[in-house]
């Protein structure tokens, strides 16, 4: 009897890699869903006895789907499959129904463990037909899974470090010439003012900058939650900024280095301005940045008063050491 599974993901990478890493020897018929809405279509259409579903998806996120499904009572059996390792996250898609949840990046024997575990994969003398030749993954979406991994590995220590909970947002990925590089700062939203840090790392044939804007309106919060005194003084404010860049920062770095087999070494963090626009900070700046990758992440903390985005910006010269790790992972055609 076949199985039909249904694979959610945003990513064309999340998704490749999901459907290569099925015991070979499983009897399935499976489906693909880049979101949420996708994903119950196909799951209201039988495709979906097993759903692997991410969390962090555009339109309908997974949270959503899981709620949905309960809702209907609909006939699938959810295991989410997220970079989002906190343990709120954990806790929330259990009560949600999920059977079980694995974390990003995914190993077959999380896979075959779980699937064993809850007795939804019997060995057969069936090899599965099924193949994946549609999904073309390029440098981007590459990227914007590296990034979601590493992502949700910063959030989970900022979250564990201060008892808090951290939403996590869709990071954006993108290739940028200086001159578009103040668009991708959402912090200029509503002019609003920023402090700002940055730091550099190198490793072999990869170098940037970590940038991190933290939003003016934010300190009061953080300080208070970080137990810093005197949270309105200057030394205060650049105190909060440097612990939080180290967390954010190095723990998004060696979610990179995890996963890409990358060692980095990074410079001591420089505060690159103060109660200024993201505007300033380009003008300033312009001639070290240039062309550059850029992953941005959006952070806002939970029931707190609390927002900082975070930037790594990649020279140009790095993008092909990454494009060459990158396709260790898995195959990927040329960036489009």
């Amino acid at each position: 009897m076949t199985t039909q599974v249904l694979i959610c993901d945003d990513s064309a990478m999340a998704r490749k890699q999901m459907a290569r890493i099925l015991p070979s020897d499983w009897n399935v018929s499976v489906t693909f869903a880049t979101n949420g809405v996708e994903g119950l279509e196909a799951i209201k259409a039988g495709q979906g006895e097993v759903v692997f579903l991410d969390l962090t998806m555009p339109v309908m996120d997974g949270y959503q789907v899981l709620k949905t499904v309960q809702e209907l009572d609909l006939p699938a059996l959810i295991i989410v499959v997220s970079g989002d390792i906190q343990q709120q996250a954990y806790q929330k898609v259990k009560a949600l129904g999920a059977v079980d949840f694995i974390q990003k990046p995914v190993s077959p024997e999380a896979v075959q463990h779980i699937l064993q575990e809850y007795g939804i994969y019997q060995r057969t003398d069936v090899i599965s037909a099924f193949d994946t030749p549609e999904i073309k993954v390029n440098l981007r979406d590459a990227c914007q899974e590296i990034a979601n991994v590493a992502m949700g590995r910063a959030a989970d220590l900022l979250a564990t470090l201060l008892d808090i909970y951290v939403p996590l947002p869709i990071p954006a990925v993108n290739v940028l010439e200086v001159s578009e590089l103040t668009m991708a700062l959402k912090a200029t939203e509503n002019c609003r003012q920023v402090s700002a840090l940055c730091q550099g790392f190198i490793g072999p044939g990869v170098a940037g900058e970590a940038l991190l804007l933290f939003h003016d309106s934010s300190f009061d919060d953080m300080a208070k939650l970080m137990n810093i005194c005197h949270p309105d003084s200057s030394q205060a404010e650049i105190e909060v900024m440097v612990d939080t860049g180290n967390i954010l920062i190095g723990a998004f770095l060696n979610g990179i280095s995890d996963q890409l087999n990358i060692s980095f070494s990074q410079n001591h963090p420089v505060i690159l301005g103060r109660h200024c626009t993201a505007d300033e900070l380009i003008h300033d700046n312009a001639e070290k940045w240039q062309r550059t990758l850029a992953m941005e992440i959006n952070y806002h903390i939970k029931d707190h008063n609390i927002q900082c985005d975070l930037l790594l910006l990649f020279t140009e010269d790095s993008l092909p050491a990454l494009n060459n790790k990158l396709s260790y992972l898995i195959n990927i055609e040329g960036e489009s």
